[in-house]
């Protein structure tokens, strides 16, 4: 009954102050009512009975009476709290990943592929009230999911997409081209696109700068990665017997100068990652720069408990009164 309670009132708590007076009041006055015989001996009399000495049995119930009243009038509730979130600004974003055979080199664990595919994946699970659509690209491009808001769907797309689906080389302009079609047509106050990529633009019939400008026109932000180390990586250079890729060393080529333009002409930011720890921070920073506006409601619910209290005080009153006109009735 007492669990979470609280009180409305609890400026009436004051009145408790009262009853030690009355019961110091009860004390001088009772003491005033006994009447005090000395005698020398008192076998002579009677034991007096026990309703006698339990007389201030009917003043303790008043007071305890008082007490319930006053427990009352502070007015005892219990609050239960239910809460209702709206999206008041959501952000539809397409994820455009590289998926040329220089996304397996391994100068990221195990290679840069499955590293993004990791990040990708907490950053698509940290963003559950937004829109978000897959887009792969090497020689040519291609939707590998448009925008959802089922995340089961978006992480199922990113675990599937993989190396060899399309002709190898690095289109760009063709993955933001078509990042930009998936978004155009969105009624969302934001969209933005994430690019990433660890080559130069050498495929694709769309330049860069072009779907640039087609992403200004339709108020899509850009931000651009540039994924891989300093230097050399180990990287698949051709193929052996069996089909799989032969690595070599080979140096790492990004197009820093073209994917920083396309940043700032779409009103993004770039950035560059040379190793695993680097891209989780740079999705970090993404999802913090990007962040949906959520507006919370509230609902309080109050449920009065006095009036259990007040059954009390009345038990006890009546109690007090069958006593006082009964038991005690030859005492008074």
């Amino acid at each position: 009954m007492f669990e979470n309670i609280e009180f409305a009132n609890p400026e009436f708590f004051w009145l408790l102050l009262l009853l030690p007076l009355a019961l110091l009041w009860y004390f001088f006055k009772r003491k005033k009512e006994t009447a005090s015989l000395r005698i020398s001996s008192i076998k002579g009399f009677t034991i007096s009975s026990w309703a006698s000495k339990a007389k201030p049995l009917l003043f303790t119930l008043r007071i305890l009476t008082l007490a319930a009243i006053i427990t009352a009038l502070a007015r005892p509730q219990t609050e239960d709290i239910s809460t209702r979130t709206k999206t008041t600004k959501g952000i539809d974003i397409v994820m455009a990943i590289d998926v040329s055979s220089s996304m397996l080199a391994r100068d990221l664990k195990p290679n840069r592929l499955i590293a993004l595919k990791e990040v990708a994946a907490d950053f698509i699970e940290q963003r559950p009230n937004d829109r978000i659509g897959i887009v792969g690209y090497a020689g040519e491009s291609y939707t590998k999911t448009p925008i959802t808001s089922d995340k089961a769907i978006v992480l199922n797309a990113l675990n599937e997409i993989t190396y060899g689906e399309l002709e190898d080389g690095t289109a760009i302009g063709m993955g933001l081209a078509t990042a930009v079609n998936r978004l155009k047509e969105s009624k969302a106050i934001s969209k933005i696109i994430i690019l990433l990529t660890d080559g130069v633009n050498n495929s694709g019939f769309i330049e860069p700068k072009t779907a640039a400008d087609l992403a200004v026109e339709f108020g899509i932000k850009t931000y651009t990665i540039g994924l891989g180390t300093n230097g050399n990586a180990l990287t698949p250079i051709t193929y052996n017997r069996d089909g799989s890729f032969r690595y070599g060393m080979r140096q790492v080529e990004i197009d820093e100068n073209l994917l920083k333009e396309i940043a700032e002409v779409t009103g993004g930011k770039y950035f560059r990652a040379t190793n695993n720890e680097s891209l989780e921070e740079i999705y970090d920073e993404i999802n913090k720069l990007e962040k949906t506006e959520i507006e919370e409601f509230k609902y309080y619910k109050y449920e009065e408990k006095f009036r259990p209290l007040i059954f009390l005080a009345g038990a006890l009153l009546l109690l007090e009164w069958v006593l006082r006109n009964s038991v005690f009735k030859s005492f008074i």
